[in-house]
């Protein structure tokens, strides 16, 4: 048997290729966009990828099915009852797929959507043990699927979850102690909120060490699992949308267009949004003005996903040499409107001098100065509520960043903001000073650019985020 793991860590997605050495077939599960690894692994291990895998629809990354079928004719399959603009073939509860010795099991496994299925591995064929379990969103190292996301389309959370527990003792818990477990997540991703930095476990070590598979009744099951979760990034109903849909193909080697500043402002003042995908100390000593700084060294796609509409066009600055790197990125997520960059920023700020935007950073000990020495100034905190319940700095609202922007009002006054700049019970007052912090400065500085695009003249972000002022702090 081939088995390859592979890892995109700023999802915080794995996706796997299977395959027979005796027969060269072979299968990809979960398959990211840009495909481009598991073709060659596959060429280098003498396999033909006869089959895509779909453990379910996805909701955080457009996948690579429609790219990999279109390289090697390979079928696309999901789950019972699913449905595409384009052909696949539904794969049935206990249907079993031969590659030669190796042989793979699918068993139905809804919760985290109602098509779900994992995929139980025999390297022996039929009558062999089973060595491995891909579990897709179903059961995650240390977590389980999140059952709420298709709330706004039909689904209820409380159905599905209480599908996840019959899921999870019914199908994957009667597996063998021994069994691999390989998920399709790890820790990061908004599909869960208590993911493990393991790729890999075993059915045993999970009923041991998972809270979700502890002994509860199913009612119990549904509270803990339908409660504490992350803000699911606005982005997610988009992704799983079209993921379902006959789309266009990624060509992983298109250049970004090169844009004059001149072309550049034109989009913007048409709707394109500048996203500064440089450091946030770069970011903040010099940027176009209007800017949304969502730095690529971090979780670039999922924090552009917040701040981004889909279909809205995007121009990319960056380091020399990595605007292409953005654009694959925001392709993962399905944001194929990057209409170009804008090279040489330094020399356009430096020859465009009323186009430069500075951000003011603060650190701990300046934040908490200004905390307690101006009560007018608004606090916004945009951790998500989980991270939250260890304390807020003193006044805070809580807007997680994944509502910032529909909490803020357009500066068209077009209906892509919030009404009257309010999330739930929050209002944001654009004419106040304004200090955000997250939990370590990144999401921070995403957030800051984003107020300040959208006509907040007074923002400041905390460097180190809400531990670093606490430790300062009464709060």
């Amino acid at each position: 048997m081939i088995f390859e793991q592979y890892e995109l860590g700023c999802l915080s997605q794995f996706s796997y290729l299977i395959g027979d050495e005796s027969t060269g077939r072979a299968v990809v599960v979960d398959p990211q966009r840009d495909v481009g690894q598991y073709l060659d692994d596959a060429a280098t291990h003498g396999l033909t990828i006869e089959r895509v895998i779909e453990t379910h629809f996805h909701a955080d990354f457009l996948s690579g099915h429609l790219e990999l079928a279109d390289a090697t004719g390979a079928v696309i399959s999901f789950g019972p009852g699913a449905e595409a603009e384009f052909p696949i073939e539904n794969l049935s509860d206990g249907q079993r797929l031969s590659l030669g010795t190796v042989e793979l099991e699918v068993r139905h496994t809804p919760g985290h959507t109602p098509e779900s299925i994992s995929i139980v591995v025999r390297p022996d064929g039929p009558d062999g043990a089973p060595w491995a379990v891909l579990t897709g969103d179903a059961l995650f190292i240390g977590d389980v699927g999140r059952p709420d996301l298709l709330t706004s389309i039909g689904w209820t959370a409380d159905d599905l979850a209480r599908k996840l527990f019959r899921s999870l003792h019914d199908q994957l818990l009667t597996l063998p102690d021994e069994v691999v477990v390989f998920p399709a997540h790890g820790a990061g991703s908004a599909c869960g909120k208590n993911l493990s930095t393991a790729n890999r476990s075993t059915i045993g070590e999970q009923r041991r060490t998972n809270p979700a598979l502890s002994p509860m009744t199913e009612d119990q099951f549904v509270e803990a699992v339908t409660s504490g979760q992350p803000v699911a990034p606005p982005y997610f109903v988009f992704a799983a949308t079209t993921n379902r849909r006959d789309r266009d193909l990624l060509d992983e080697d298109a250049p970004v267009p090169r844009l004059s500043v001149e072309e550049a402002l034109r989009r913007v003042d048409s709707g394109a949004v500048v996203i500064d995908g440089r450091d946030s100390e770069a970011f903040a000593v010099g940027h176009l003005r209007g800017a949304v700084n969502v730095g690529l060294d971090g979780r670039f796609a999922e924090y552009a996903g917040d701040v981004v509409r889909p279909g809205q066009e995007v121009i990319v600055v960056t380091d020399p040499g990595r605007e292409d790197e953005a654009r694959i990125r925001l392709a993962r997520i399905g944001f194929d409107d990057v209409v170009g960059t804008v090279e040489d920023l330094d020399g356009v700020l430096a020859s465009h001098l009323g186009l430069v935007g500075v951000a003011e950073r603060l650190t701990p000990e300046d934040a908490r100065a200004r905390l307690e020495g101006d009560p007018s100034v608004q606090v916004v905190d945009v951790r998500n509520p989980g991270e939250t319940v260890g304390g807020m700095l003193p006044g805070a609202v809580n807007v997680p960043l994944a509502r910032l922007l529909d909490t803020l009002v357009p500066l068209d006054g077009g209906p892509d903001g919030g009404s009257e700049g309010s999330t739930d019970d929050v209002t944001l007052d654009p004419e106040r000073p304004t200090l955000v912090y997250c939990a370590g400065g990144y999401r921070s500085s995403v957030a800051a650019s984003l107020m300040r695009s959208r006509g907040f003249a007074d923002v400041v972000d905390v460097i180190g985020g809400y531990d670093a002022v606490a430790q300062l702090t009464a709060v």
